[in-house]
């Protein structure tokens, strides 16, 4: 139980890596605030081992400014001590290949999505942090793409966005280590979830993608929760600024 009496805000915590570190935050002790857009039962899923330490709050994350009254919220009942990052999307449309339309279309949202949004929860919760004189820590969700690129066509605006909120995670830690504020991105690869799935489809398929991997294998949801439970715990605080790869040995730089 090494975040108990910690309070831990997850976003995107309904499906996938979300819903996977809300659960082992809830495990190891923690109060959760698990956010979702549409998806309740998701969520409501993801803290069913123990919904008497989970809230559940939805905000949509395509319209920046509706963070602030969103933020407002998760502090009614105090500052949190830990941000999760998470929440993001991967059209699989807008690449260079695609008709204008469909190109700004996408580009609009992923920005809006994967960047505006995440970056304003980030900028609220350090401005509140060192109103109060409090510590906290940013735990950024990034991905492999952010430093590899991608082969996926479709994907490149979520590459290009993963690598800008990435880049901001990492300001964050640099310049606000001497207040206290701890800043992280792990960056997964191959991970078992739909997103993924939905993306393997456009470069040869499931068996193909699994065949290039070292250890033959995705990675699994719960190996990223459980490495953002020990960044929530604190106990390396000189990790701050890191960028952690979770991905089989299948791009090691």
């Amino acid at each position: 139980m090494m975040l108990e009496g910690r309070k831990v805000l997850v976003t995107g915590a309904s499906k996938g890596i979300g819903a996977a570190i809300a659960s082992a935050m809830l495990g190891a002790g923690a109060q959760v605030i698990a956010h979702y857009g549409r998806d309740r039962e998701g969520a409501e899923a993801a803290v069913a081992m123990a919904p008497d330490r989970a809230r559940l709050m939805s905000a949509d994350f395509g319209d920046p400014a509706s963070l602030s009254a969103f933020w407002a919220e998760v502090c009614a009942d105090g500052l949190p001590d830990v941000v999760v990052n998470n929440a993001a999307i991967m059209r699989q449309a807008g690449g260079i290949a695609d008709d204008a339309a469909l190109w700004d279309e996408t580009w609009d949202e992923a920005w809006r999505v994967n960047v505006l949004s995440p970056a304003q929860l980030m900028r609220l919760a350090v401005r509140d942090w060192l109103a109060a004189g409090q510590s906290g820590a940013i735990i950024g969700i990034g991905s492999w793409v952010t430093t590899r690129g991608t082969t996926n066509p479709g994907a490149i605006a979520y590459a290009a966005t993963k690598a800008a909120i990435a880049a901001a995670t990492k300001t964050v830690a640099r310049t606000h280590a001497k207040d206290g504020i701890l800043a992280y991105v792990i960056a997964p690869g191959v991970v078992a979830t739909q997103m993924s799935v939905e993306s393997a489809e456009r470069t040869g398929g499931v068996a193909a993608v699994t065949a290039q991997l070292p250890m033959g294998e995705w990675v699994p949801p719960q190996d990223i929760a459980e490495l953002a439970v020990f960044l929530a715990s604190g106990r390396a605080r000189h990790l701050t600024g890191a960028t952690l790869d979770v991905n089989g040995a299948a791009y090691i730089r």
